[in-house]
């Protein structure tokens, strides 16, 4: 086993004591350090090999990382290194901005959740490219995925500049496009989840897709990341908008603002999005729910609480082609991701 495995819970109980930001900063820092070391590289882990076709993509292996721990693009290839079969970066908007007043990150531990409330703050599309066009992950033949939202200031009625603003941007060097539509910490975001909205939204988005193919000589896929506070009702609406407008597939899910499993811990109360295994079982009814509408057709990543490898083959079991980690990481350190390969197979 890797020596980056080994020494991750030691790591962890320091980083612990730190400000959860602050630690999350550091955290990135120091791999980025390691992989710039040619000597230190060699203690990365091997990335385990599983392939799995994904909306035409060839992954390594089905276990990704979700959109949100860089959100800048700026760490790619250190973060491919610890054994992803994808990686997802953003969210990126078209303007920089700071995201909600800190602290705006909580630690759960007693959950092994997290609460945060970035806001999306992140440097704008330019410094974003600019990121992506630096790393080798996909010039080496990684499946890169590259998330889209809206600036805060922009009105929810405009919110289909933003998005297509940064679909030109991205479009020439991602290998599939998410659309977010479903943080809880922009304000009104998650109207654009709504059915007429949400219909406005797409139809947008696929028609200029449809110029890019033809610009650049090449159909890239494009999701959409929902969140696990859904209806039924709602969930069904978006499962019928999303082949009528060309879209490829969907993840499932975002954060929770539901505190129901984490009633009375310190933290609990603090405003934001809730992540780690809270989130677990609302995801897998949004999975079910999503695969039973959908069919075969549209591909499910599933993400939300997989904090082990039993739970990765939980969110396949219920539906999902692949799977991505965020929190889980942040707890369990990169033996999670060899482990949730192991599982799903």
């Amino acid at each position: 086993m890797s020596l980056l495995f080994n020494a991750y819970p030691l790591a962890r109980s320091a980083l612990f004591t730190l400000d959860a930001e602050k630690a999350h900063e550091l955290t990135l820092h120091r791999l980025q350090q390691a992989y710039d070391c040619r000597h230190l590289r060699r203690f990365f882990p091997a990335i385990p090999q599983r392939s799995r076709t994904l909306m035409g993509l060839t992954l390594r292996n089905p276990v990704g990382l979700a959109a949100g721990l860089d959100k800048n693009g700026a760490h790619i290839d250190a973060l491919a290194a610890l054994g992803f079969g994808f990686v997802e970066v953003g969210t990126v908007t078209p303007r920089p901005q700071d995201g909600n007043p800190k602290p705006r990150l909580f630690r759960l531990p007693r959950a092994e959740a997290l609460i945060n409330r970035f806001g999306f703050n992140n440097h704008g599309l330019d410094a974003f490219i600019a990121n992506v066009q630096r790393s080798t992950f996909r010039k080496e033949g990684g499946i890169l995925g590259l998330n889209i939202g809206k600036n805060a200031s922009t009105p929810l009625e405009n919110a289909v500049d933003d998005y297509l603003t940064c679909l030109d941007g991205v479009y020439p060097h991602a290998d599939y496009v998410t659309v977010n539509i479903s943080s809880p910490n922009t304000a009104n975001l998650r109207k654009l989840q709504g059915g007429d909205d949400l219909g406005r939204l797409l139809e947008s988005l696929q028609q200029r897709r449809e110029a890019l193919a033809d610009q650049h000589g090449r159909r890239v896929p494009m999701v959409v990341k929902i969140a696990p506070d859904l209806s039924t009702e709602q969930v069904d609406a978006i499962a019928d908008l999303l082949p009528r407008y060309g879209m490829d597939g969907v993840i499932a899910t975002n954060t929770t603002l539901d505190r129901s499993k984490v009633q009375g811990l310190p933290h609990a109360d603090e405003a934001g999005g809730l992540s780690g295994p809270p989130v677990h079982e609302l995801s897998l009814a949004v999975i079910r729910r999503l695969r039973e509408r959908l069919g075969t057709d549209t591909a499910i990543i599933g993400v939300g609480g997989i904090s082990s490898g039993r739970r990765a083959r939980e969110k396949i079991e219920a539906g999902a082609d692949a799977v991505q980690l965020y929190t889980g990481l942040i707890y369990r350190g990169p033996a999670l991701i060899g482990e949730c390969v192991q599982a799903v197979y």
